[in-house]
C-alpha cells in the first residue's frame, strides 16, 4: 500500500500527494510473493479512491498489510495504520520505504500501530516475513528488519543485499495497470500506456546534498542488471506499455552496457520510448546520444544544480559548466526532449550566485526546468556535517537551507521569492514559448500549446 489519505465522515479523503510514476518497489515485493504462491493486491491511494468500506474489505481478507512510508508521506502514513488498527487490531502491519532506511527502529516507534519495518531489499525479506506469518520462520532470523516483541524493539538478522539483480523477479506491474501513471508534466505528454523500471541500484558518486543509502546503510554499494535482463523486461513490457522511464539514481554510469543495451534494442526494433530520469553530462557523446535516440530512448534528465563552478565543486558534482552545455546542446540538437534540476541557496551562494544559475538555466535549450531551494536531507553528507556542528538535530530528516536556522545566506521568504522568479523567467521568454509552438507543430500534438499555456499560468 503506498501513498497517503486523511480521514473524513465521508470516507478516505486522498492526500495532497498524487502518483506520477507506480509504486516499482511494491511491485517488486509483489512478484517475489507471487513467485513464492501468494496472492498480492496493490492498493495506490495516490491514485486511487478508497472508500472506509472498500478498505475494510481489504484488510478483513488479508493476512497482513505492508505500507510504504517515506518522509514526506510519514504522517498520512500514520493516519493509515491508524485506521487500518481500528478495523482489525490483530493483523500485523509492516512497513518499508525510505523512512525505514534512515531512521530504522524509530520508524516503529513512530507509528505505533505498526509492527515490522523492514530497512533494506526486501524481496527476499518479504518471502521470508510470510514465512513467518505461516508458522514457518521466527522473526529474529530475517535478515533486516526491526520488529516489536513484548513492548521491545529488536532487531533480526544483519542486513542482506542481493549481490546478482539478474535474479529478481521482474515487477507485478499487473496489480496496477488499472491505474493510469505518467502525468509527468501536463505541457509534455508521453506515450500511453507508462510504467517504470530500474536497471542499477546505487550510485557511484557521492554528491553532498545526496541522501545516499550507501550514507546509512553499511556496504550498500552501487550494482546494475546485465544488458541481457535490462531489455528481455524492455521486450517484455511492448505492447502493453508504450512508454516506459528508467528511474536509476544515474542510467549512464556503464557507459559499456549503454551501448550494449542500446544494440540490442536496435536489432530488436524497440518500439516503446525510453525516458532516462538519471544521466550525468559528462557521459555525452555524439555516438552514444546517437545510438540511443536509435534504440527509442526519447527523454533524457539532467541534474545540472547551478550555473557556477564554485558551487558546483562545493557539492561535489564532479562535473563542469562545459560539460553541462555540451551534453545539452548534443542532446537537443538530436532530438531529445530534455529536463534538468537546479538548486538554490546553497551556503557558499550570493544573490549573483542565484541569477548566474537563472540566467544559465534560460540560456539552455531545455523542454523543463525544475527549481528548488536547497534541503539538508538525512543520510547526506550535508546533514551530517550540520549535525556534527549541532545545526541539525539527529531527529530532523529535511532541513531547508535558510538564514533562520544559520544553513545558508537567505530567509525562507527570500528562497521562496527566487524560485518563484527562476520558474517565471525560465518559462516566461518569447524564445521559449516559440519553441512550444515548434514542438507542437513537430509533433502533431497540437495540445502541446494549450497545456502549456494552462501549466506556465499555473507557475
Amino acid at each position: 500500500m503506498t501513498g497517503g489519505w486523511t480521514s473524513s465522515d465521508s470516507g478516505l479523503k486522498i492526500s495532497n500527494k498524487s502518483s506520477i510514476f507506480p509504486p516499482l518497489g511494491l511491485e517488486y515485493l509483489a512478484a517475489s510473493l507471487e513467485k513464492a504462491g501468494h496472492e498480492v493486491k496493490i492498493i495506490d491511494v495516490g491514485i486511487e479512491n478508497i472508500s472506509h468500506q472498500q478498505l475494510r474489505k481489504i484488510v478483513t481478507s488479508s493476512d497482513a498489510v505492508g505500507i510504504s512510508v517515506e518522509i514526506d508521506t510519514y504522517p498520512f502514513v500514520k493516519e493509515i495504520s491508524d485506521t487500518i488498527n481500528e478495523i482489525d487490531p490483530d493483523i500485523p502491519q509492516i512497513l518499508g520505504g525510505s523512512n525505514c532506511y534512515y531512521i530504522k527502529q524509530k520508524t516503529l516507534t513512530d507509528i505505533p500501530n505498526a509492527d515490522i519495518c523492514c530497512y533494506g531489499e526486501g524481496e527476499q525479506t518479504i518471502v521470508d516475513l510470510a514465512k513467518f506469518l505461516k508458522g514457518d520462520k521466527k522473526l529474529s532470523d530475517i535478515n533486516g528488519i526491526y520488529y516489536k516483541e513484548n513492548n521491545h524493539i529488536k532487531s533480526g538478522k544483519t542486513l542482506k543485499f542481493i549481490k546478482d539483480l539478474d535474479t529478481i523477479p521482474f515487477p507485478s506491474r499487473h496489480l496496477v495497470e488499472k491505474n493510469e501513471y505518467g502525468k509527468f508534466m501536463n505541457a509534455y505528454p508521453f506515450k500511453k500506456k507508462f510504467t517504470t523500471l530500474i536497471s542499477s541500484r546505487g550510485c557511484p558518486f557521492k554528491c553532498r546534498f545526496c541522501a545516499r543509502l550507501s550514507n546509512v546503510i553499511p556496504n550498500y554499494g552501487y550494482r546494475e542488471r546485465s544488458a541481457e535482463n535490462v531489455v528481455k523486461e524492455i521486450e517484455e513490457i511492448s505492447g502493453k506499455y508504450r512508454s516506459a522511464m528508467i528511474v536509476d539514481d544515474n542510467f549512464l554510469v556503464n557507459v559499456k552496457r549503454a551501448h550494449k543495451i542500446c544494440d540490442m534494442l536496435i536489432e530488436r526494433k524497440n518500439e516503446v520510448d525510453l525516458l532516462v530520469m538519471g544521466a550525468r553530462v559528462d557521459t555525452a557523446t555524439r555516438e552514444l546520444y546517437t545510438k540511443m535516440k536509435k534504440a527509442g530512448f526519447r527523454y533524457l534528465g539532467f541534474g545540472i544544480e547551478s550555473g557556477n563552478q564554485d558551487v558546483l565543486d562545493y557539492y561535489n558534482k564532479n562535473i563542469t559548466l562545459k560539460q553541462v552545455r555540451k551534453a545539452v546542446n548534443l542532446a537537443s540538437e538530436l532530438g531529445f526532449l530534455l529536463s534538468a534540476t537546479f538548486i538554490l541557496g546553497s551556503p557558499i551562494e550570493t544573490r549573483q550566485h542565484i541569477e548566474n544559475t537563472i540566467n544559465f538555466a534560460c540560456s539552455l535549450p531545455l523542454d523543463v526546468a525544475f527549481f528548488g531551494g536547497l534541503l539538508y536531507q538525512m543520510g547526506s553528507d550535508m546533514w551530517a556535517e550540520a549535525v556534527n556542528n549541532r545545526l541539525i538535530s539527529e531527529d530532523e530528516e529535511m532541513v531547508p537551507a535558510i538564514k533562520e536556522r544559520n544553513l545558508g545566506n537567505f530567509t525562507e521568504k527570500e528562497i521562496q521569492e527566487f524560485t518563484k522568479e527562476a520558474f517565471r523567467r525560465f518559462y516566461v521568454r518569447p524564445v521559449f514559448l516559440l519553441s512550444r509552438v515548434y514542438r507542437a507543430f513537430e509533433r502533431r500534438d497540437y495540445g502541446l500549446v494549450t497545456r502549456g499555456f494552462h501549466y506556465m499560468t499555473g507557475i
